[in-house]
């Protein structure tokens, strides 16, 4: 009898050192996710490869503002989202917050041209995840004004000045519809840069004088292959523009914009 319940006692700590090793085997890997999940959150995200600073710079560099978004005065941010897949491609890329059609089409290009990403991991293992990513579009606006503020008892000559907001803003004759039309019409691409296959955009600034006439012009974001050339002699042979105004008098005033090549 001693025996038979000897037996059942070992029999039971068997038993029990058995299950042991199962029960902390379960603790330490937990169930392998599934191969076609989509995770929103994970233990390690998916990032871009080289990182999340050359991934902006490559979004900065390669972003082509459309012509008819700038006509159209279109600007804001489209939130894209994709799917990182294990393979570190993209799939699933669309527009989750649309802004314009042809800006919702820029961000889905620009996103679909981008480098190969480094997946998600979870749960020991690589995983699909659904990103999300803002690209803003931004007509940019002039650099600033300035004018000469003659203080009480001084003259025109007093050397003191001040930057002074216009009332009224330079702007095209026509408006700025027109003028960026006026620039599509007489843009000759260069040979260069249409064989380089070379598009974006030339920032020009210049300045509105009193009279209306565009004078200091000079790109500040040139793209080459002849193409800040080309910005540089359209800005010079575009039409006057209507001068700043401050207190009821012409000003001058510095501004910058795009001139946009797309094959």
């Amino acid at each position: 009898m001693k025996h038979a319940f000897r037996s059942l006692l070992l029999t039971a700590a068997l038993g029990t050192a058995a299950l042991a090793p199962a029960a902390a085997q379960k603790l330490k890997y937990p169930k392998a996710p599934a191969a076609s999940e989509i995770y929103e959150a994970v233990e390690k995200p998916a990032v871009p490869a080289g990182g999340v600073e050359a991934y902006a710079q490559y979004l900065a560099d390669n972003q082509h503002y459309p012509t008819a978004a700038l006509q159209a005065g279109a600007q804001g941010t489209v939130t894209v989202t994709f799917v990182v897949e294990k393979t570190g491609s993209i799939s699933s890329v669309a527009v989750a917050q649309p802004i314009h059609p042809e800006l919702d089409a820029e961000a889905i290009r620009l996103i679909k041209g981008g480098p190969r990403w480094t997946p998600a991991q979870h749960r020991g293992g690589v995983v699909r995840q659904r990103v999300s990513v803002p690209i803003t579009f931004e007509i940019p606006a002039e650099t600033g004004a300035s004018a000469p503020a003659v203080p009480a008892g001084g003259t025109a000559a007093s050397p003191t000045t001040q930057l002074v907001k216009p009332d009224q803003p330079a702007r095209p004759v026509g408006g700025t519809d027109a003028f960026f039309e006026w620039i599509q019409q007489n843009q000759q691409y260069p040979a260069l840069a249409r064989q380089k296959k070379i598009q974006g955009r030339v920032m020009m600034e210049f300045v509105v004088q009193k009279d209306g006439s565009l004078t200091d012009i000079k790109p500040v974001k040139r793209l080459g292959s002849g193409l800040d050339e080309e910005a540089i002699r359209l800005i010079k042979a575009a039409p006057k523009w209507q001068p700043a105004t401050y207190q009821g008098q012409p000003m001058k005033q510095k501004m910058v914009l795009p001139v946009v090549f797309t094959l």
